[in-house]
This record gives C-alpha cells, structure tokens and sequence, in this order.
C-alpha cells in the first residue's frame, strides 16, 4: 500500500466518523468515498508493510550511504505514523516471494516555474539479498506512474557524490543533473539541521 493510500483510507474514516457523530452530511461523504475510490481503487494492508518499512530503512541507516549507524528507537516507533501525516507522502513497497526487498519513500512538492506538483524521492533503498533483480526500475516505474495520475512536471532525488552505483541506476531511468542556465552550474543540495 501506498502511503498517498493509507492516507485516503484514513479521510474516508474519518470524514465516515463525522457523517455519525457530527452530522456531516451524507452526500459530501459519497463524494469523498468516490473521488478517492475513483483516485486508488480498493487496498488491502496489513500491519507487516509497517514493519517492513521501519526494517528496510534500519537496514538503509545501517549501511554507508545511510550513515552507518541504526535507527533510534524513538524514529523507528514513529516514522511510519508521522510520515503518514504528511499530505501526499507515500511508499512504494517491492516485495519478492513475500519477503520486502526494497522501498521508495515519496513526499509532494510544487515547482513554482511550472506551476505544478512534482514528486521528491526522498528514500529508495534495496535490501542487499536483493540487488541485481532491477528492483529499483521497477519501483521507480511505479513512482512515475503514480507521479502522472498526480499531473506532476517531473520527479526529483538527491544521491551521495560516492553513490555510484544509484547514480547509475537513476541515470539508466532518465534522471540527470538539475540547471537552469549552465554557466551557472548545477544545483547543490544542501541542509541545516534544527
């Protein structure tokens, strides 16, 4: 299940649970309940794809282009939630013979010279028993794919200079470096920590 799914979930009980206890009307509720079943078609989840979720970035933290060093345990308790929280979030989920291999982490953002929505990739992670299956096309296909029911101009990530092997990845996908004007350079990803 997608996180953008869990989320739709979430505001049709929720906006089910006014309709009962607060008198929403009813016909906003059908239209809520259709626009949404119109937008992702009926979904099943269980409480495993949390848990696959929080293994797969231990598994990313634990390794060097994650840091090295595993997940507090107050991050693992919550990031799941808290990423549910945010509007358009979601997570592509690969799994191989019941077992999850690997994860794309999503969230929305807006390009203002386009005036449209874009997709940040912000996490893609295959676990090592994994790799080599193509794995991260076909996750990346699926991003894509939902990225065009969202009319978004373009999908964005960031990638470590050492990560040579993503980089080829997100190369044979079409990605490439970001600039306006060459004489310029390309744009640097950058942070400040709060």
């Amino acid at each position: 299940m997608l996180h953008g799914e869990a989320i739709a979930v979430g505001m049709v009980l929720a906006t089910y649970i006014s309709n009962k206890q607060e008198d929403f009307p009813t016909d906003k509720l059908t239209e809520i309940k259709r626009v949404i079943l119109d937008m992702y078609g009926r979904v099943e989840f269980e409480d495993s794809d949390y848990e696959s979720i929080i293994d797969l970035m231990n598994q990313y933290a634990l390794d060097q282009m994650g840091g090295g060093e595993a997940l507090p345990e107050s991050v693992k308790q919550s990031m799941v939630t808290e990423m549910a929280k945010v509007p358009g979030a979601f997570t592509v989920l690969a799994m191989v013979d019941g077992k999850a291999a690997g994860l794309i982490n999503c969230f929305m953002g807006f390009s203002t010279f386009k005036a449209k929505p874009l997709i940040n990739i912000h996490d893609v992670i295959v676990s090592e028993e994994f790799r080599g299956l193509k794995l991260s096309q076909l996750m990346l296909e699926k991003v894509e794919e939902v990225a065009q029911q969202r009319n978004c101009c373009k999908l964005t990530l960031e990638v470590l200079q050492g990560n040579k092997v993503a980089q080829n990845a997100y190369v044979k996908f079409g990605f490439a470096g970001y600039a306006l004007d060459p004489v310029m350079g390309s744009a640097m990803f950058w942070q400040k920590a709060l």
